[in-house]
Formats: C-alpha cells, structure tokens, sequence
C-alpha cells in the first residue's frame, strides 16, 4: 500500500516561493532539462581516434571528462578491465520520441552513437529502440536528451544492451498523459529490463493520489521481479518545475517539495555533484553539491509530502521519505562529453560536443553501474535501496562512497532566495551518501542485495 502525508514537513520553507527561469515545460518530461548544451562546442568529425587524442580534444573545446576520466574518478574502470562490462544486462529507457523540426536540435541516434564510440574508443554499442506506444515516429530520431542518456549508460556499461522505449510527444501536454506515459513506459520495460534508468520528473504537487497509486503498483511489480529503477532527483534545487502542460513561466509558482518518480521509496534516487578530477588521468579528487543558485539550477533533495519514511532510512529521515539516496556528476561544467553528429542537422560534417548535466546525467551513470553489479552478481539485484543504506551505516561507508560535505540546493531567483538543504557528513537529503567508489561499492552490493 502507498503510504501517503497530508502535509508539509514540518519546519520546510515557504512552499510557494516565485521563481523565475527560462526553462519551459517542455523540458522537464523525459528531458528532465538535465541536456543543457551550454557552452558545446562544434568540432569536425573524428572516425576512429584514440582514446589518448580523444582526452585531449575533450579538454581543449570544454571542461568536460572524457567516458574513461569519469570512469576512473569513480572507481568503475578496474571493474572494466576485469570484463565486468555490464554484458548480458538489459537497460530500459523511457523517452520522448523525436519530430522533427528539431528543438534544438534532432540527429539519429547510430550516428551520435558511431561518432561516440569512435572519438572514446568503444566498442559499438548494442542498441534497441522500441516504439509501440509513441504512434508514427521514427525510431532513430533523437533529442539530445535521449541521446545523454543512452552516451552515458553505453560508456559505463559499454556490453550491455540498452533498449529505449518512446512515447509520444502528447506526453507533455498534461500531469495525467506525462504520468501515464511514464507508467505505460515502465510496464513496457519490465519483460526486457534488468535496470531501468529514468530521466524524467515533476513536482509532486502535480500529480493525484491515484496517479501516483498506479505507478507505485508497477515499481511493485518491478521490485517482484528483480528489475532495479533509477531516477534523477530534479534540477532545480529545493523547488520543483512546471507541472506538465505549463505555457506561461509567468504562470508558474514553483513549490518547496521533491519531485516524483524520484520520491519513490521503490526508486534509487539520484542528486547532483559538481565532480573535481586529475585532468590528465581522470583520479578522483573531491565533489561538492551542484548548484547554481543564480540560475535556478541545483540538485533536487528534500522530504516527500507523498511518501512516508521508508523503514531503509530509519537513523537518518524523519517521518517522510527523504530524497535523494546517493549523488553523482551533474554539472554541464564538469560532465561527460557527449557527441551529437551532424547527421540530420544540415552541419555536414561536424559534430557537437557538451558535457552532460543535471541529474538525467547522473542517474543513468548509476543504472549503468548496478548493471555491472548485476553481472558480477550473476543475477539481478533487484531493489537494492536495503542494501545501499546497509554500507551506508557499516564502516564501509567511507570507501564505498564518496562522502560529499560542502553546499546545498538553496536556489535564488527573481531577488527572492528559497531555501534547501546542505550537505553534511554521512547522509543529507541533498547528495543522499554521495558518489560511488565502485571498486568498493560493486562488491558490497553483491553481498548485501537481491537474492
């Protein structure tokens, strides 16, 4: 039974703060606005370079990680050369199909993949697009968002297959399509999935009890069966964004509140670091909390008004579920290098390079990363929330996870400042236990997860 609260935390800021930004609705639903090319750089296209040539013009056009960097800062590359690779693992997405014309800007998909794969020295990536419930569309076209998504999940995983579900553009055009979208998504994906990786949220306020009922029942279903469900936190600091169907910003009364599927007690949910590593060999320096207050931009964290406390979180929540459960890499400025072809877009031969943002980066690192736990396993973990707030209170805390202790996701707008959470020692509802040391972390979770 979904166990649901009938007010605001106790003691929370002021739930209706107005909050200006140039984000549109359209941005916050299987695009969860985390895609922010801010700054992406135009650069000829590479067939077939070296992983080594390809570090260097990853730094010389932004201050984005090459794949290989980010997997070093997190302890995922040993996982790699010893062959965990995320082989015989499913990964599901749901996401928006494409139209054309492009908003900013539509590609297909094997192009970026291709163009991705040679500049990082991947193998090529086994790629599933599924379209029974997006109508009409082409299944390779693709938005930027879409393509983050499947970039990071094949650079993190690079064997394992990722099956991307379409649904209609319709999805956007209110809370009750975005919700139903999403759980007819969900429900589709369970027969292929192992892990299912979400990039897509809105306010809690957004949604009915019923709504929310419904989707609960198919994250049930998916505990049932073993299937693990990531999502991002949000990208908008303590506060949430449009609801679904919003055409005027000026319209919009963001409220102090979390945003759902991430608030999910079923769903790992993801927040936001700003990732500090060794240019050269990518080692792992330190995080902080990603924010940008000037921009109404941070990591999603807070407490439900939907969901009691789950009992994984007894010691560190009060009586609502807190979000999120751990953190990664969420800053355009610090991302993954993501490459968009010129095929499709009239550029030619060039291509796009920017860094992955906001927690649809993050989240889908981590459904990548308990893909490769899933395979060192030998069987799918399933709900592995238990287990990651388990090593959370062991001593192996503090070298599964990299503890992040500084910032928080107060966000500032308009002249009006609206108040979060900050990071601390230990867990806090803004980067959940942190980042993960995977070399730690996998091996912890094949002991303590699934069954």
């Amino acid at each position: 039974m979904v166990k649901f609260r009938t007010s605001a935390r106790p003691g929370s800021p002021n739930p209706r703060p107005r909050i200006a930004t140039g984000l549109g609705a359209a941005g916050i639903l299987f695009a969860a606005a985390a895609c922010a090319p801010t700054g992406a750089q135009t650069v000829r296209a590479v067939s077939a370079t070296p992983p080594e040539s390809a570090a260097t013009d990853c730094d010389s056009l932004t201050t984005c990680y090459t794949p290989r960097q980010i997997r070093v800062a997190y302890g995922i590359q040993p996982l790699l050369d010893r062959g965990i690779d995320g082989r015989g693992q499913t990964i599901v997405v749901p996401a928006l199909a494409a139209q054309r014309p492009p908003p900013p800007k539509v590609g297909d998909i094997r192009q970026d993949l291709k163009r991705f794969d040679g500049l990082f020295g991947l193998p090529a990536a086994r790629l599933k697009v599924d379209t029974a419930l997006a109508g009409e569309v082409s299944p390779w076209l693709a938005n930027q968002e879409e393509v983050q998504d499947v970039e990071i999940l094949h650079a993190v995983a690079p064997a394992a297959t990722i099956r991307v579900v379409l649904v209609e553009p319709t999805a956007l055009s209110s809370p009750a399509n975005a919700m139903a979208a999403l759980t007819g998504a969900l429900r589709r994906g369970l027969s292929h999935a192992d892990v299912i990786s979400i990039s897509a949220g809105w306010g809690e306020h957004c949604l009915t009890r019923a709504q929310v009922a419904r989707q609960h029942a198919v994250l049930r279903s998916a505990r049932d069966r073993h299937v693990t469900v990531v999502a991002g936190s949000g990208d908008t600091g303590a506060v949430s964004r449009p609801c679904p169907g919003s055409t005027s910003q000026d319209a919009w009364t963001p409220v102090n509140e979390v945003s759902a599927p991430a608030s999910d007690p079923l769903v790992l949910a993801v927040g936001g670091t700003i990732l500090t590593g060794d240019r050269r060999t990518g080692a792992y320096v330190g995080e902080t909390t990603w924010s940008v207050p000037s921009h109404s931009q941070g990591t999603g964290g807070g407490f439900s008004h939907l969901f009691s406390r789950p009992g994984y979180q007894d010691g560190v929540a009060d009586a609502a579920r807190a979000v999120p459960d751990v953190a990664a890499d969420a800053a355009p400025g610090t991302g993954m290098a993501m490459v968009v072809s010129g095929s499709g877009s009239g550029s030619g031969s060039e291509d796009t390079i920017f860094g992955a943002s906001g927690t649809s980066a993050s989240a889908p690192l981590w459904a990548a990363l308990i893909a490769l736990a899933d395979q060192a396993a030998g069987h799918d973990l399933g709900f592995v929330n238990p287990a990651i707030y388990r090593i959370g209170h062991s001593g192996g805390r503090h070298t599964a996870f990299h503890d992040v202790t500084t910032g928080n996701n107060t966000v500032t707008a308009s002249g009006e400042t609206i108040s979060g959470y900050g990071a601390r020692p230990g867990y806090d509802p803004v980067t959940g236990w942190g980042g993960p040391d995977a070399r730690v972390l996998v091996p912890l979770l094949t002991r303590y997860a699934g069954g």
